[in-house]
């Protein structure tokens, strides 16, 4: 039977959807207004988006107990407010000839403070929304949304950066979190806060509680850092592949769309397969085996070729990673929400979402000096041997999580 998960579900995916399809519309404007507006060098266009992510994450790790002692629609309300502000900014900006590098660097700290503040308030809001056997029904179709618009959005922002600019498509971008806020504002029913000593307010230790949390948690601290080390390194090599494929291989910029476009449909393909797969294997054992498989394959980038061969490549290397991530990360993401507690959740994912970013562009920094020294090949070869060693950190066998609270009364149907 297909599962219903009701109407306020229904809006907080779209608003999810619209958000992040704007996100991908606009990926790339920023690199290019750097570098075509403003003539920034290579060096600067690197630094806008590894400073941005580190500084974002540094701030946002202090916004989880801020988060979790809030009622968390107002939150993501807010926190997309501050992002449509953000963007919008850009483009008063270059019509009023202020634009400058300083400011992209702001706009990039302060959105990815907003978006790691809007996932942890929606992670907690989820958990409120959706009763627990049904979150990883949610989590695939959040999943599936965001790889269709990783391989829908940057062509169709390509166009529009080709037609108007990248500065009108960061315009859209910017209404894009506009429309999300509106969908959220939309949801009727309760929300969910944790209790607040409004005489004491945040204390040092506050900032600690998901860290400790994680840390305590078995599964979760194996979950979390097999994660954000496969992240890493696979975003460690991602301005890699650009050097590689653009720069010594001279790809035509269609081709590399191509090679990053049509793998990201086995995400959704994984997406939609991993509750079967679940239903039929078991969460842990689908959750081992798609985890070592999403390792195995980075690999297979070391044997990428200037020419077809080589294109063919990175699309079927790609699309196995993809499709294994797009079958590993709802399981993974429903398993972490089962077992966090409702009064930790906003903390706990904000703590996991910043350091994570945290280690990507620590190992950016460290891979473009590797790069440097060797040539990128080889240091994408390196991630992908590195990768390999990932899945012993991946839980044994998980016993029963966290119980649950009673869900909303709306909550979830099946048809």
């Amino acid at each position: 039977m297909r599962v219903q998960l009701g109407r306020s579900f229904g809006w907080l995916w779209s608003a999810y959807a619209v958000s992040t399809y704007g996100t991908w519309m606009a990926f790339g404007a920023f690199p290019l207004i750097a570098v075509r507006v403003l003539h920034s060098p290579a060096f600067a266009v690197s630094l806008l988006e590894a400073a941005g992510l580190a500084v974002a994450a540094i701030v946002a790790f202090s916004l989880g107990p801020w988060v979790e002692q809030r009622a968390k629609r107002p939150v993501m309300i807010a926190m997309d407010l501050v992002r449509f502000a953000a963007m919008a900014s850009i483009p008063i900006a270059y019509v009023l000839g202020l634009l400058s590098y300083g400011q992209l660097l702001v706009v990039s700290v302060v959105s990815g403070t907003a978006g790691i503040a809007f996932a942890a308030a929606s992670g907690a809001y989820l958990k409120y929304l959706v009763r627990s056997d049904h979150l990883l029904v949610a989590n695939g179709r959040f999943e599936g949304t965001s790889w269709v618009a990783t391989a829908a959005a940057p062509p169709l922002g390509g166009a529009l950066i080709a037609l108007l600019g990248p500065v009108v498509t960061v315009m859209a971008d910017a209404f894009s979190y506009l429309l999300s806020a509106l969908g959220v504002l939309r949801i009727r029913g309760g929300d969910v806060a944790a209790p607040r000593d409004r005489a004491t307010g945040l204390r040092g230790a506050d900032l600690l509680g998901g860290w400790r949390f994680i840390l305590r948690d078995r599964v979760l601290r194996c979950l979390f850092l097999n994660s954000i080390l496969v992240s890493g390194l696979i975003m460690a090599t991602v301005p890699l592949l650009s050097v590689l494929l653009l720069g010594q291989y001279h790809f035509p910029a269609w081709q590399y769309g191509l090679a990053f476009g049509i793998p990201a449909l086995g995400g959704f393909v994984g997406a939609r397969l991993s509750a079967r797969l679940v239903t039929r294997y078991g969460r842990h054992r689908v959750m081992i085996v798609s985890g070592r498989l999403r390792s195995l394959f980075p690999l297979g980038l070391a044997f990428v070729r200037p020419g077809v061969w080589g294109l063919l490549t990175v699309i079927i290397v790609e699309g196995l990673l993809i499709t294994c991530m797009g079958v590993f990360n709802p399981v993974y993401a429903t398993q972490r929400l089962q077992r966090t507690p409702a009064d930790h959740t906003a903390q706990i994912l904000s703590t996991w979402s910043a350091i994570s970013k945290l280690l990507q562009a620590a190992l950016m920094v460290i891979w473009g000096v590797l790069a440097t020294l060797t040539s990128p090949l080889a240091a994408i070869t390196l991630s992908g041997v590195l990768l390999l060693a990932t899945p012993l950190l991946l839980p044994g066998r998980i016993h029963a999580s966290v119980p649950e609270p009673a869900a909303p009364a709306e909550d979830v149907r099946a048809a």
